[in-house]
């Protein structure tokens, strides 16, 4: 069945689409990024994608490991934040999450991790920086955090103009509590304060940028980012300037819009 559709609107340049559930959402993101894979694969020899981690994501990454016609084998797979101080084998790591959602699943030819025990955070970030910018990366698939923060670029530290690719960055009290919130911790002190982080120009240079955001818990940042001036604020407001961007949401996300947003 085909996922169902509420409304498509345009705020700026960020073209948004709403859905009945949070099912329909992660089954429409999920064959508008294969879709978009199978296009570029008939283009380049290889497809470089950036991936989120975290509970939002779960629909979405089920999905799109089911879906036929994907040469996985030529795309090189990124992700773009890790917890300082948490091993890949640790449960709320992102690496580990994002192999057990689909990596594993469906291996992709190349991945590079970022690694949360690295001795000396700055060489770790310079790595995955080099990594970053080898190449263009032709998709971003992402979500949107309770504070509106992309990646671990919380406010106030955000930077639309930051100089860095990579970063260590001090997580807000907001994202850390999140973290319970969704049940990765058992409590806000086991929660780590620190985390390596894509800035937002790594992000925002991306060619697509497909973003998944499901669930009341969000509502409000969604009403910030498409209401609210495009600001650091709320980091997820640089979305409306991407040229190629898709924000998916369901009928919980999009709770606060006003009715008939976008005519």
């Amino acid at each position: 069945m085909a996922p169902k559709l509420l409304q498509k609107i345009k705020i700026d340049q960020l073209a948004v689409e709403i859905y009945a559930s949070r099912g329909d959402l992660g089954s429409a993101a999920a064959q508008a990024v294969a879709e978009r894979m199978r296009i570029l694969l008939n283009q380049q020899d290889q497809v470089r994608m950036v991936f989120a981690a975290a509970p939002s994501q779960n629909e979405f990454l089920a999905e799109l490991g089911t879906l036929p016609g994907l040469d996985w084998q030529r795309v090189t797979a990124l992700h773009m934040d890790e917890y300082v101080g948490l091993g890949a084998d640790a449960p709320q790591s992102f690496v580990r999450f994002l192999r057990d959602h689909l990596f594993d699943k469906v291996k992709p030819g190349v991945v590079h991790y970022l690694n949360g025990l690295a001795t000396d955070l700055e060489a770790e970030c310079q790595r995955y920086s080099g990594l970053i910018n080898e190449a263009p990366i032709d998709i971003v698939c992402a979500g949107i955090g309770e504070n509106g923060h992309l990646a671990f670029n919380d406010p106030p530290y955000a930077d639309f103009d930051d100089p860095k690719t990579v970063k260590v960055v001090k997580l807000a009290l907001r994202s850390r509590e999140q973290q319970v919130h969704d049940g990765c911790f058992p409590r806000l002190d086991a929660v780590p304060t620190r985390a390596l982080t894509l800035t937002i120009p790594a992000l925002m240079a991306a060619s697509h940028i497909h973003c998944i955001v499901p669930g009341p818990t969000k509502a409000e940042a969604v009403r910030n980012t498409l209401l609210g001036p495009i600001s650091t604020a709320c980091p997820a407001t640089v979305l409306r300037r991407h040229g190629s961007a898709v924000l998916y949401l369901d009928a919980d996300s999009s709770a606060l819009l006003p009715d008939g947003l976008g005519g």
